[in-house]
């Protein structure tokens, strides 16, 4: 019995010590995760009903523009807006219309496919380009109709937006005279761009000379995330140079190309790695210099920048697209 007794007592100070042992090994619990918040959504100019809104200008669930008349006997400029997002998200509800409209200068803001939409595209950055120059195109096809000058077109846009847009005014027209569309026809030139944070390059060797920690435009050559990180793009450079000098603004630059205007948020630092590499006057210093090279009429502004003649971006394109014939 005295032996049962021992052992029993044994037991349960051997599983007393066994629990506290657990106990004090235990991590300690930490607190509950707080609830998952609600996506933010987008925060939108408040603008007036368009003109004519979601009208069809392709064959994609993504081609689509809405288009805002401003009032006026004659045919009126006319703002060529494209989203940004890094052609992978956005809307073309981010342009204020007002502004222009009360200056007598028409709207029309475009979406496009992302490059997610366009995996089946080489490479898929050619789908949101080929997108806006069709957009451009079916636009100057009803100049009649929405009473614009079609000679009078600026385009504008932010990062993604801003490079198609610097895209359209450094190519060769992409119009197809001898075809049977009469929309293929028009012209994709512009009068002007005026851009916001703009990539002027996609070429990553340039991208990394410029800004060292340079991160961004893979995608635009990547299908199904080829790319893992930069340094696989920058591998991959040869390979896709043909592809390169077709969709990078800074290899499209010749003498008979528009003037163009590029505002950033920070100044310029050739060389040194940059807060927000993705967005630097990085690349509006360098591609000032190409278009002076070239002949053609470059604005950089940021801050700290001399001699500026346009503060922003609705200063400059009032005044260019308004300015006497």
């Amino acid at each position: 019995m005295k032996l049962a007794l021992s052992l029993l007592l044994l037991t349960s100070l051997a599983f007393a010590a066994d629990t506290s042992a657990s106990k004090a090994e235990a991590p300690a619990k930490k607190d509950a995760a707080p609830p998952a918040k609600a996506p933010v959504k987008p925060s939108y100019p408040k603008n007036p009903p368009p003109t004519v809104a979601d009208f069809k200008y392709g064959p994609f669930e993504r081609n689509v523009l809405d288009f805002w008349q401003a009032k006026s006997d004659k045919p009126t400029p006319l703002l060529f807006f494209i989203h940004g997002g890094g052609w992978q998200n956005g809307d073309k509800k981010g342009i204020s219309v007002e502004p222009f409209l009360k200056e007598g200068i028409s709207v029309v803001s475009i979406n496009y496919r992302y490059v997610s939409q366009s995996q089946d595209v080489v490479p898929p950055v050619k789908g949101p380009l080929s997108d806006a120059a069709l957009a451009l195109q079916t636009v100057r096809s009803k100049a009649t109709e929405w009473n614009i000058d079609k000679t009078r077109i600026g385009a504008s846009g932010g990062s993604a937006g801003a490079c198609s847009s610097l895209w359209l005014a450094f190519h060769d027209d992409m119009a197809d005279p001898k075809s049977s569309d009469p929309i293929a026809r028009e012209s994709t030139r512009l009068y002007t761009a005026a851009v916001n944070g703009p990539q002027t390059t996609l070429d990553p060797k340039q991208m990394r000379e410029w800004t060292p920690n340079s991160k961004y435009g893979g995608h635009a050559f990547s299908k199904s995330g080829e790319f893992k990180n930069f340094d696989d793009f920058v591998a991959a450079r040869e390979r896709i140079l043909p592809w390169i000098n077709e969709y990078s603004p800074y290899a499209l630059v010749s003498s008979d190309d528009p003037p163009v205007y590029c505002l950033f948020g920070a100044p310029p630092a050739i060389g040194q790695e940059q807060k927000d590499p993705t967005h630097t006057a990085n690349f509006g210093v360098k591609l000032q210099e190409h278009c002076k090279e070239k002949g053609v009429v470059c604005y950089v502004v940021y801050p700290g920048a001399t001699d500026v003649k346009y503060k922003t971006i609705n200063e400059y394109l009032i005044a260019k697209l308004k300015e006497a014939k």
